[in-house]
């Protein structure tokens, strides 16, 4: 599957995080997942995005909901992303693009008339029943927690 919509089995993931340790989206069975896919650690909208989750991961948690960033960026990039930020969300490091294909966010991009192959600001909800519940698409990262949060509500 390249482009998983609502209603599909979520494609599996598993991939090193920062700190080190390995993630494994069966890990979360029964709890709700956000997983957000971004760019490039340490540039704005990512870091906007990325502290926005870290500052509300108390009221997911409390909706059993877990927060699981990945972008194409190594495990050390993340470790220094996280540490500069005080970042409390995971951050998976998915170097060989192999997820964001399976979620099909590696897409042609264009920036000042040149395209390159990048990855899609998206996030995906994933259902305690392992099934995609929302999938938004070309993030804009303002009011975007926000619109998740209510979507974790609202399961």
């Amino acid at each position: 599957m390249t482009n998983p919509t609502v209603g599909d089995t979520a494609p599996d993931i598993s991939l090193p995080r920062d700190g080190g340790d390995q993630v494994n989206l069966s890990d979360f069975s029964g709890k709700n997942v956000v997983v957000y896919f971004y760019p490039r650690d340490d540039t704005s909208g990512c870091t906007k995005e990325a502290i926005g989750f870290t500052e509300n991961l108390e009221t997911f948690d409390a909706l059993n909901t877990v927060i699981l960033g990945i972008s194409k960026d190594s495990v050390k990039k993340h470790d220094k992303f996280a540490a500069k930020h005080d970042l409390k969300v995971a951050l998976l490091s998915d170097e060989d693009g192999d997820v964001c294909e399976r979620y099909g966010v590696w897409v042609e991009k264009q920036m000042y008339g040149k395209t390159y192959m990048g990855i899609e600001r998206a996030t995906f909800l994933i259902g305690a029943d392992g099934r995609i519940a929302q999938v938004w698409r070309k993030v804009k990262v303002p009011g975007h927690v926000e619109a998740v949060l209510e979507a974790v509500r609202s399961l």
